[in-house]
């Protein structure tokens, strides 16, 4: 039978303001364990939580660029259950009176533009970190009470393509916002993914399973394929899919069963009483929608129409704040020069660099000028293509300027054609065969000429020009009686 994959999926996001949700601690991250915590992030008795208004801002923005619903009134609630590393027993969430509902996220699938819903996105304290090792469980809360958004989508997603779409789309909103560094490393974005599987057609869920530990979107990506095939053997084989929380193990690559998958009333939710209901009113939603900047797609969009992009690179470029910020300066340099060679660049070499240093394009260390002037000296054909690639390479490890190096590595084309003839001459006069297979018709027997006379000036002859006196040379001797 062809079974059909129910994803959603659960990112939780950590907001980077300089305190915790509820108290004034750091949230610095890197600092010695259990040196950013308080009475009120470890949960004294008696202390009370007074709830960080940056957080409260930046979780509007968040959920105004998701088209979300802000709600007038919401509140925060206690979700009840205990965990080593939670240690008041209760972590402070929201439940039935979120910040927001019902907005949506646009991604690209398969060449076609598919709409993604969010269920809510609701404001809650992250809890601390256990770490395993030498036999023993440590626990370090620094991280207990840092301000966190749950972004919930709907069951949308139907692959493990769309769901790597969708991360990677709302990692890239995000970044635009600047309210979190989204890094995954550092747990600032994690997600949890609910994956369930219904005969081709059928409108009923099946029974779903919610997959953890996944620590990178490759991650959820595997994870989610290899829980479809799981999911798939089990109900061809007639065996009853259990509803369950299950661990990812990338070193197996399968997941693997971790407890029963709780229900809201395993949670015991109930209103917190140390944090009274709010109100947040229009006036503070229409500030903070007019702060939101010009996010990818409109980006985008504006890439294409101002600097005459292609769809495909205007999307690349502008996935990256940063990435679309470099790419733009390099554009505005140009004045009225085409972009076409710029934008082959930026998608060509200089990504092919950022990605084999797992790297951003804006974070390689160049600068638009020092591009823009290793592509003043390919355009007047001073260097060769080749020879620029190279200088590239050693301007981002050294960021030592495009002429400095050119100059240092004496990599200057021989375009002065009396040079040039000097070396023909020689090449003509040492491949008499290949003259005669020029002579007879054989086309390649030039190309193997022009590569003769590149080897003999080292690789310095500007090959267009090289060509081009090999062609006239031959052309008027096979016209000489």
């Amino acid at each position: 039978m062809i079974y059909e994959a129910v994803i959603g999926l659960e990112v939780h996001l950590h907001l980077n303001t300089r305190t915790k949700a509820f108290c004034g601690c750091a949230t610095e991250f890197g600092k010695e364990p259990n040196t950013q915590v308080c009475p009120v992030c470890l949960g004294f008795p008696g202390a009370l939580p007074v709830f960080n208004r940056a957080a409260l801002d930046y979780a509007i923005k968040v959920a105004l660029a998701l088209n979300c619903k802000i709600q007038e009134y919401t509140n925060f609630d206690r979700k009840n259950y205990f965990y080593p590393d939670l240690p008041k027993d209760y972590q402070i969430s929201q439940y039935d009176l979120p910040l927001s509902r019902d907005g949506f996220l646009d991604i690209d699938t398969q060449g076609k533009i598919k709409r993604i819903g969010i269920t809510r996105v609701h404001m809650e304290e992250d809890a601390g970190k256990l770490i395993h090792e030498d036999g023993v469980s440590l626990i370090d809360f620094n991280r207990t009470g840092i301000p966190l958004l749950e972004i919930v989508s709907e069951p949308d997603i139907n692959s493990p393509e769309e769901a790597h779409e969708y991360l990677s789309a709302l990692k890239s909103l995000i970044e635009y916002l600047d309210v979190s560094d989204c890094d995954m490393e550092k747990g600032s974005l994690r997600c949890d993914a609910n994956i369930s599987l219904r005969p081709k057609g059928n409108k009923a869920l099946g029974v779903k399973a919610e997959l953890k530990n996944m620590n990178s979107f490759k991650g959820v990506k595997d994870a989610l394929s290899f829980e479809i095939g799981r999911q798939s053997e089990m109900l061809n084989s007639g065996l009853e899919i259990v509803q369950e929380t299950r661990l990812w193990d990338a070193k197996e690559s399968k997941t693997f069963p971790m407890r029963a998958k709780e229900e809201a009333k395993d949670y015991r939710y109930f209103p917190e009483p140390d944090l009274p209901p709010f109100i947040i009113k229009e006036e503070k939603i229409a500030e903070i929608k007019n702060s939101i900047p010009e996010l990818p797609h409109a980006k985008a969009e504006r890439f294409i129409k101002e600097y005459g992009l292609s769809e495909y690179n205007a999307k690349i470029l502008a996935a990256s704040k940063k990435d679309a910020f470099f790419a733009e300066e390099c554009f505005k340099a140009c004045l009225d020069k085409d972009k076409k060679g710029v934008v082959n660049w930026l998608i060509g070499p200089i990504l092919s660099e950022a990605n084999s240093q797992a790297k951003n394009i804006s974070d390689l260390n160049i600068s638009p000028a020092n591009l823009l002037g290793l592509l003043d000296f390919v355009e007047k054909n001073e260097i060769s293509y080749l020879s620029a690639k190279a200088v590239l390479t050693e301007m981002i490890n050294s960021g030592k300027t495009p002429g400095v190096i050119i100059k240092e590595k004496n990599l200057m084309q021989i375009s002065d054609t009396n040079t040039l003839k000097k070396i023909m001459e020689e090449v003509i006069n040492e491949n008499p065969k290949s003259i005669t297979d020029y002579k007879s018709g054989k086309e390649n027997a030039l190309m193997f000429l022009v590569g003769q006379l590149m080897r003999k000036s080292r690789g310095k002859a500007n090959p267009k020009t090289a060509r081009a006196l090999l062609k006239r040379a031959l052309y008027f001797d096979s016209k000489t009686p």
